[in-house]
């Protein structure tokens, strides 16, 4: 990627554009099996997890979706690592945004950490050496992330946190929580806002992560300039929100059900 912006250019063959849901899965079990395998040697390194991501985007866009990313630029600049605030729809940020990010700087995710014991996949994510939270107790949650979000930070690793408390279609800015903030402040750097709209992986009826690819949504990416943190660091919490409700708006997104 020579530009700082991304789109889709790919146009889907006839088995994806026929059975998107059944196309995709077909790619990406085998793109999480070889990255495990490697996981479990040792041997999956930043340029493989970036290499993966963007095997699963091209297996996406194979199956007629459609990617537009843009702001790419604030976060490839950054001379130091960052915080980055983003809204949560679906597994698809988590699988394709390391392709669009870790080429500029190392990132890594707070995650639940259930998803630490899921077969195959456990190894890929356990190798990213991710922060791990219950999503059970946010007192213990915070001191976590601030402890090990900051450790990672130190060694310049930028941290990608979801702060919702939940997956889901509509966006609430009152349940977006501080624990971003908080972690930027405590480890003096900047955060990174960040808007997007990934429902075109719509939530499994039996396994939440796997559902139906709908190619008839657009997934967007949409990074803003960085923003410092002052005093309690309440501006940029409405700034991020503010952001992020606006761009959803833009791409048409209303107050849909929580997914």
């Amino acid at each position: 990627m020579d530009d700082f912006d991304y789109h889709t250019e790919i146009a889907p063959g006839l088995f994806g554009k026929t059975f998107p849901s059944l196309y995709f899965y077909s790619c990406f079990l085998p793109i999480v099996l070889r990255a495990a395998w490697q996981a479990k040697r040792g041997a999956y390194h930043d340029e493989d997890w970036a290499a993966s991501s963007g095997d699963v985007v091209r297996a996406l866009e194979r199956a007629g979706l459609r990617f537009e990313v843009s702001g790419l630029e604030y976060f490839r600049r950054l001379s130091t690592p960052c915080v980055c605030i983003a809204n949560h729809m679906s597994m698809l940020e988590t699988i394709t945004l390391p392709y669009f990010m870790q080429p500029a700087h190392p990132v890594t995710f707070v995650i639940k950490d259930s998803l630490l014991r899921y077969p195959v996949f456990k190894h890929v994510m356990q190798s990213r050496n991710p922060v791990a939270v219950s999503r059970v107790n946010p007192r213990q949650d915070l001191k976590t992330v601030l402890e090990e979000g900051g450790k990672r930070l130190a060694a310049g690793i930028s941290v990608i946190i979801f702060p919702q408390t939940t997956r889901s279609h509509s966006f609430d800015p009152e349940k977006m929580t501080t624990i971003g903030v908080k972690l930027a402040k405590s480890a003096g750097v900047p955060t990174l806002p960040l808007a997007l709209k990934t429902d075109a992986m719509e939530n499994g009826a039996i396994i939440k992560e796997l559902g139906r690819i709908n190619p008839t949504r657009t997934v967007h990416f949409r990074f803003a300039p960085p923003l410092a943190i002052a005093d309690n660091g309440k501006a940029a919490h409405q700034a991020i929100n503010a952001f992020i409700q606006e761009q959803l708006s833009a791409w048409g997104q209303g107050q849909l059900s929580a997914a």
